[in-house]
């Protein structure tokens, strides 16, 4: 068996990014308390999620949050998907951007969004990320002592091409930090992760904030993790916590072997 214990971290945004880093700590101590192996944060979890922050709150790759992210990964010698965060690069580009982290601290993924956030739902939600964001334009698989993982953020995850590109360079696991919201949350996100977990016969796991009613952005929350049978295995509420899932990566092999789903795709049609 190959035993992976997963850690999800559905945190409250605060307006003060150092306070939003400094209490990790404290909650990375918890979750290795509960045999976490990897930890994973929500979508902007030191920004809150307005298009105007993400140029201010921008620190380029390797900066002061990154650093801090990359130690405490190194401290509790867990695995960390280190959600997403504003990076800007020396063009001035501002990408949203999620960091993966060793056992040791050592940077082994990085994904910018590359699907940005640009809707108008009548009677719901509008957001256009495009106002100060720049899109990525790769697809993120990375090695693990677990197996391959993908990663993508959010909105990427609507897009089954990005799925199944992961899926096909390898993927067992897909982490989607996220923030769906109070329109999008309640009709896509518990679909989203099992369909996708389903077409793809990989462990799907959703890491959103906790929603604040106090901010202009309410989360959906509802941090997910689901099996590759589609099976929720774990889900949250709205509030604050912490939610511990273990899982058995030979399940993934299992499934494929009884549903040989990718073995009989047409890919000439």
């Amino acid at each position: 068996m190959k035993l992976l214990t997963v850690a999800q971290l559905q945190t409250r945004v605060y307006a003060q990014k150092e306070t939003n880093l400094s209490l990790l700590d404290g909650l990375f101590c918890q979750a290795k308390d509960a045999g976490a192996d990897m930890i994973c944060l929500p979508e902007m979890f030191s920004c809150p999620y307005e298009t105007p922050n993400f140029p201010v709150y921008a620190e380029p790759s390797g900066g002061p949050s990154w650093q801090t992210l990359s130690r405490l990964a190194k401290r509790y010698q867990v695995y960390l998907s280190a959600g997403s965060v504003p990076e800007s690069d020396e063009a001035g580009n501002v990408y949203n951007t999620a960091y993966v982290f060793d056992r040791e601290g050592r940077q082994i993924a990085k994904h910018r969004k590359v699907h940005l956030f640009d809707i108008d739902v009548k009677g719901g939600q509008r957001f256009k990320e495009s106002d100060t964001l720049t899109a990525g334009d790769k697809s993120t698989v990375f090695d693990t002592e677990f197996g391959p993982m993908g990663l993508c953020i959010c909105y990427d995850f609507r897009f089954p091409e990005l799925a199944r590109r992961m899926v096909l360079d390898g993927a067992q696991v897909i982490l989607v930090p996220a923030a769906f919201n109070m329109t999008t949350g309640p009709a896509h996100w518990e679909i989203l992760f099992r369909s996708r977990a389903v077409d793809n016969q990989v462990f799907t796991f959703g890491t959103a904030p906790a929603r604040d009613m106090d901010a202009s952005y309410h989360s959906w929350g509802h941090s997910i993790a689901v099996s590759p049978w589609g099976t929720v295995l774990n889900q949250m509420e709205a509030e604050e916590g912490m939610q511990i899932t273990s899982i058995d990566l030979d399940e993934v092999e299992q499934v494929r072997e009884q549903l040989p789903l990718l073995k009989h795709r047409m890919a000439d049609l």
